[in-house]
């Protein structure tokens, strides 16, 4: 764990070293955001307005077909 902090503060330190972390930062909010949009399990909101989109144009293609 020491090494990994001590890598981290050299990151800290060098230019190049700052705009690698930023991105490291951006991805890690980007994960989260994607996680609390879908869900664990699928179960999150924009999950379930795909789903009931889904649903809906299913229903209404088998009526069109019917």
């Amino acid at each position: 764990m020491r090494k990994f902090l001590n890598e981290v503060k050299t990151l800290a330190k060098e230019q190049d070293g700052v705009v690698s972390f930023e991105y490291v930062i951006v991805a890690a909010c980007i994960v989260g955001a994607v996680g609390l949009a879908f869900g664990v399990g699928g179960t999150g909101p924009i999950s379930s307005a795909l789903s009931s989109a889904i649903s809906t144009i299913a229903a209404k293609v088998a009526l069109a077909v019917a």
